[in-house]
C-alpha cells in the first residue's frame, strides 16, 4: 500500500517528533493499526506484544509519546493495563483500542486512558483524532500538575521566608518599635535589608539595620544569616563594635562575590532613657522626631562591612534624647528611587516628606512615609531597592491611674 504525507498531521506541533507505541498480542491488530496510521506515525512507530516486554522501551524513551493499547491474551482488561502504563509512562499519552461496549469503562473520567477508540469501526481520521485527544489531555495533565508543583513550591517559599522575618523581642510596653519592610524582589516577603529589635535582661534595647548590596535571592539568604548572627552575638555579650566585626567576618566568608558589601547600623538604648549610642557602618543618617519636628542627624560612620576587611574604622556616637522623641532609621532604598526623570528623592526630599507626617502616630507614620515614598516613585520605575524603616523610642510611663 502507497501512503501519502498527511498535511494535517505534518503541521500539528502536537505530532512533532512523536513515537507511537503498540501493545498488542493480535498481529491482525497491529497490522491494521499500521495501514492507519499516517505515514509519519508508521516511520516511527515500535510495536510491543505486552507491557512487560514494552517496559524497557518505555523507561528509555522521553520524548513525546503515545502508547495504543489493543488486545491481551492473558485476559488482562486493555483498561487496566491503560491505567498501569499511566502510573509507570506519566510522561505518555495512551490510547485503548475497545470495542463499543466498553467505551464507558475507558474514558479519561476513570483514569484508565485518555482517550479510545473502537477498534472495528475505526478509520484513518478516527485514531488520528483519538491520538490527538490524548496528546491534548496528556498536556494539559502536564500544565496542571505544574502549575499545581508551582504554587506549592511558591507557597513553601512564602512560609519558609515569613518563619525568617524578624519579629522584635521586646519584654514589655516601655519601649515602641513600628516597623516597615519592603522587598524589592515580586513575590518575596525577605530582601537583602535587616533589621532585628532586642531587649535584654537590664531591659536596655538592642537594634540593628544593614542593606547587604544586590538584589537577588543570595543577597536575601545572606541577610538573614547577618541578622541571626547578630542576635546570637548579643545574647553572648558581644559589644556593638564586637558585633560588627563578627558580622564583617560571616559575610566575607558567605556573600556571593568579593564585590558584595553591607552597611549597618548599630543602637543601643540603655534602660531609662536619655540617650542612644549609635555605631555606623557606611549606612545613612537617620531621623530624630522631636516634639513634632524632624532633623536629619549624621552620627560619624566608618567603612561599609566588606570593603576593606579586618581595618575597621566604626566609632560610637551618643546622641541625646528627650523623653518623647523618636529615632527612625532606614535603608537608603526609601529615599534613593526617582521622583523625577533624572533626580532621585534624596536626603532633603525625604526629610521634606518626613517632615509632612510627623503629625502621626508612630506606626501610621512609618506606614504613610512608605506609601508616601513609593508613591512618588510610582511614575518613574517604582522604588528601586529594598526599603526598611524603624522608628523607635521609649513609652512615657503609664498613669497610676492607668491613663
Amino acid at each position: 500500500m502507497e501512503f501519502r504525507e498527511d498535511a494535517a498531521t505534518k503541521e500539528n506541533s502536537l505530532f512533532r517528533d512523536l513515537t507511537v507505541l503498540l501493545i498488542s498480542e493480535d498481529e491482525e491488530e497491529g497490522f491494521r493499526i499500521c495501514d492507519l496510521l499516517p505515514v509519519p506515525f508508521v516511520r516511527s512507530m515500535v510495536w510491543h506484544r505486552n507491557a512487560g516486554e514494552a517496559g524497557p522501551f518505555l523507561t528509555a524513551c522521553r520524548g513525546p509519546m503515545c502508547v495504543l493499547v489493543g488486545r491481551s491474551s492473558s485476559g488482562t482488561r486493555a483498561a487496566e493495563i491503560a491505567r498501569r502504563l499511566r502510573r509507570s509512562a506519566p510522561h505518555a499519552a495512551v490510547v485503548v483500542l475497545a470495542d463499543a461496549a466498553s467505551a464507558a469503562a475507558i474514558g479519561p473520567g476513570d483514569g484508565a486512558a485518555h482517550a479510545y477508540v473502537d477498534r472495528r469501526r475505526v478509520d484513518p481520521e478516527g485514531l488520528r483524532g483519538a491520538i490527538r485527544l490524548a496528546l491534548r489531555r496528556r498536556h494539559m495533565e502536564a500544565a496542571t500538575a505544574m502549575r499545581e508543583g508551582n504554587a506549592q513550591i511558591v507557597g513553601d517559599s512564602l512560609v519558609l521566608e515569613r518563619g525568617l522575618l524578624p519579629a522584635p523581642a521586646l519584654r514589655g510596653n516601655d519601649f515602641s518599635a513600628a516597623t516597615r519592610y519592603e522587598p524589592r524582589r515580586a513575590h518575596a516577603l525577605l530582601g537583602g535589608d535587616f533589621y532585628d529589635v532586642v531587649q535584654i535582661e537590664d531591659s536596655s534595647v538592642h537594634v540593628i539595620l544593614g542593606d547587604v548590596s544586590g538584589h537577588g535571592a543570595a543577597e536575601a539568604a545572606l541577610a538573614v544569616q547577618l541578622r541571626v548572627a547578630w542576635r546570637a552575638a548579643l545574647l553572648c555579650g558581644k559589644t556593638q563594635l564586637e558585633q560588627l566585626g563578627l558580622l564583617e567576618r560571616i559575610l566575607i566568608g558567605e556573600r556571593p562575590d568579593s564585590e558584595t558589601y553591607a552597611t549597618v547600623i548599630s543602637l543601643v538604648f540603655p534602660a531609662g532613657g536619655g540617650a542612644v549610642r549609635v555605631v555606623s557602618a557606611g549606612h545613612p543618617g537617620l531621623l530624630l522626631r522631636r516634639a513634632g519636628e524632624l532633623r536629619w542627624v549624621e552620627p560619624r560612620t566608618g567603612t561599609a562591612l566588606g570593603i576593606f576587611p579586618g581595618q575597621a574604622d566604626w566609632s560610637e556616637t551618643e546622641l541625646e534624647l528627650g523623653p518623647l522623641d523618636r529615632v527612625v532609621v532606614f535603608t537608603d532604598g526609601l529615599f534613593e528611587g526617582r521622583t523625577e526623570p533624572s533626580a532621585r528623592l534624596g536626603e532633603e526630599g525625604l526629610l521634606r516628606l518626613a517632615t509632612h507626617y510627623s503629625h502621626l502616630p508612630s506606626q501610621e507614620f512609618v506606614d504613610a512615609l512608605v506609601r508616601g515614598v513609593a508613591s512618588m516613585a510610582a511614575p518613574f520605575g517604582g522604588l528601586a531597592d529594598d526599603v526598611a524603616v524603624l522608628q523607635l523610642g521609649w513609652n512615657p510611663p503609664a498613669s497610676p491611674l492607668g491613663r
